[in-house]
């Protein structure tokens, strides 16, 4: 297990977020348009853009963190410069870094627009709490368990279940 996942979030000692190529993290679902897909940015696209479904054991509430990537295209982009592909691709590379056993604090705040002092912890939240989509993945996760790159309205996320 990982150290740099361990620490996941320091408000959490007990916590270890466990990764591995072995399903430690939840993959990106099949994207359901069969057209072969040319480059990095369009798989990165059509895996953000693929749905999920919630866990049949969630239950009502559940802890999370996130990395929040915007982009210019957005309604309320707050100043964001890149295309929607670049922002994609961005939180790929952030995924990829926390898969790789980098610190989720580290990678935060590098690569997510806003984290602030919280790193991207939401806290305990409930599903009428957050967007459908974030909403769907997040519940779709086991605890400890870190998502696919995921597309709201607001920009594409990492989301990680905390507890």
């Amino acid at each position: 297990m990982s150290i740099a996942l361990r620490s996941l979030l320091r408000n959490a000692p007990s916590l270890a977020l466990v990764l591995s190529a072995c399903g430690g993290s939840a993959p990106p679902p099949e994207p359901s348009a069969p057209a072969a897909i040319a480059s990095p940015e369009e798989k990165c696209l059509a895996d953000a853009a693929a749905a999920a479904e919630p866990r049949a054991d969630a239950p009502e509430q559940i802890s999370v963190s996130h990395i929040l990537v915007r982009h210019k295209d957005l309604k309320r982009d707050q100043g964001a410069t890149r295309t929607r592909g670049q922002a994609c691709l961005r939180a790929q590379e952030a995924r990829d870094k926390l898969l790789a056993g980098e610190e989720w604090a580290e990678v935060s705040q590098a690569y997510s627009d806003g984290a602030g002092a919280t790193n991207g912890d939401l806290g305990t939240v409930r599903r009428d709490d957050l967007d459908a989509t974030f909403a769907a993945v997040a519940f779709s996760l086991a605890p400890g368990e870190l998502s696919h790159v995921v597309e709201t309205e607001r920009g594409f996320h990492v989301i990680a279940r905390t507890e």
